[in-house]
């Protein structure tokens, strides 16, 4: 699960980073309200955690404009602001949750868990299917019927992006973003490399899904159809 933390306390974000990537998941910063927007429309996050006090734009005003561009990304507010028209404010333009600081990392470990366990479409403990294969993203196994083989953590990570994502044709932007996060500088090659790995695996189930290149723009996983 890929988290974006919004938030202009460097210090905050830095020591929250910490702990949540102990718990296994991964986390982008940003410091500013205009930043914060463009990687929201982006789609490569499954949760954002939000402060309401930012630079170059609050964070109502920067939710309200994801969801007016139909950002459906779940969002917690973590904010000073405390006080009951502030709470009602905040979920009202579009948050999922609203938490108050001073915060107990605790509380906000379960209420990250409470989002995840809603039906939608980053649930990750479910088994994901598409034509004749099932891919379990706990322990990146690929299967098709007794037919199995076993991924590294970042095909499994593209695997289940593209799992996720059937027909749409992904960026490579976005690709790159969401498999290795947004100050990662690796390089496009390393893309073009595990697409690569990724048709071998599927190859190896003897799968029908073909994971097409789109020129110019990325890639595509879809079910090859037989007449």
């Amino acid at each position: 699960m890929r988290i974006l933390m919004i938030e202009d306390d460097k210090e905050l974000c830095e020591a929250t980073k910490y702990r949540l990537e102990k718990e296994d998941f991964q986390v982008d910063v940003c410091h500013d309200g205009e930043e914060g927007l463009y990687y929201m429309q982006e789609n490569i996050h499954d949760l954002v955690i939000l402060d309401r006090m930012l630079p170059s734009m609050d964070g109502v005003s920067l939710l309200r404009e994801a969801r007016r561009t139909h950002v459906s990304t779940p969002v917690i507010f973590l904010t000073a602001l405390g006080e009951l028209n502030d709470k009602i404010t905040g979920l009202d333009c579009g948050a999922d949750d609203y938490m108050v600081k001073p915060f107990a990392f605790e509380e906000l470990l379960a209420r990250i868990r409470c989002l995840m366990r809603r039906p939608g479409k980053w649930d990750d403990s479910s088994l994901l299917k598409l034509g004749d294969i099932t891919f379990d993203p706990e322990n990146n196994r690929l299967f098709k019927g007794t037919k199995e083989c076993t991924l590294s953590k970042r095909e499994g990570a593209l695997m289940e992006v593209f799992l996720r994502n059937p027909g749409q044709t992904l960026t490579r932007t976005v690709l790159l973003n969401r498999v290795w996060g947004l100050d990662s500088d690796v390089e496009e090659g390393n893309l073009d490399n595990y697409i690569h790995f990724l048709r071998r695996r599927l190859k190896s189930v003897d799968s029908s899904l073909v994971l097409k290149t789109v020129r110019g723009i990325g890639y595509q996983l879809e079910v090859l159809l037989y007449p």
